[in-house]
C-alpha cells in the first residue's frame, strides 16, 4: 500500500505474461479487448424537457485479442480447429493477463473464464520487411475477473 497522500503506482503496459489454461506455446507480444461496457437506455419522461433519464442496461465484456510471434507449436491453432469444426465440445479455457511490475512481480490479473477461439488471423509476408511474423487470436469468454 501506498502512504496516505501518495500517488497510485502506475505500471508500463509492456510488461504483461498471458496464461492459458493447459498452452505453453507462444510469448505474446500483444493483447486487446479488455473493455466492459454497460448500455444506457434513455427515458424521456412527460412534461420533463430539461433532462433525460438514463438508465442502466446489460453490461457486456468484449473479446480479447491475442498477438504472437509464429513458433513451431501449433497448440493455439490445433484449439481453434478444434472449434471451428465443430469436433465434439467445444473446449473452453481460463485465460489470464497479468501485469508485471519491471521486477517481473504481478501486480494485477484479468481472468476471462472460459474462453474459446472464434477468430485466427495468419501473418502477412513482406519480402522488403525484417519483421517478426505475427499470429492472431481473438477468444470469446463468458466474462471477466480482476484480481
Amino acid at each position: 500500500m501506498p502512504p496516505t497522500g501518495a500517488p497510485p503506482k502506475t505500471f508500463l503496459s509492456r510488461k504483461f505474461n498471458v496464461q492459458i489454461q493447459g498452452i505453453q506455446q507462444a510469448i505474446f507480444s500483444e493483447c486487446s479487448g479488455l473493455q466492459v461496457e454497460t448500455e444506457v437506455f434513455e427515458y424521456m419522461e412527460g412534461g420533463r424537457n430539461d433532462y433525460v433519464h438514463k438508465l442502466p442496461g446489460r453490461t457486456k465484456v468484449s473479446n480479447v485479442t491475442l498477438k504472437w510471434g509464429v513458433t513451431d507449436g501449433h497448440d493455439l491453432w490445433d484449439w481453434f480447429k478444434s472449434v471451428a469444426r465443430g469436433q465434439g465440445q467445444i473446449q473452453r479455457k481460463n485465460v489470464s493477463i497479468v501485469l508485471q511490475d519491471p521486477r517481473g512481480n504481478e501486480v494485477t490479473r484479468w481472468t476471462f473464464l472460459e474462453a474459446y477461439p472464434v477468430k485466427w488471423v495468419g501473418p502477412a509476408f513482406r519480402a522488403s520487411e525484417t519483421a517478426v511474423a505475427v499470429e492472431t487470436l481473438e477468444l470469446a469468454h463468458r466474462g471477466l475477473e480482476l484480481g
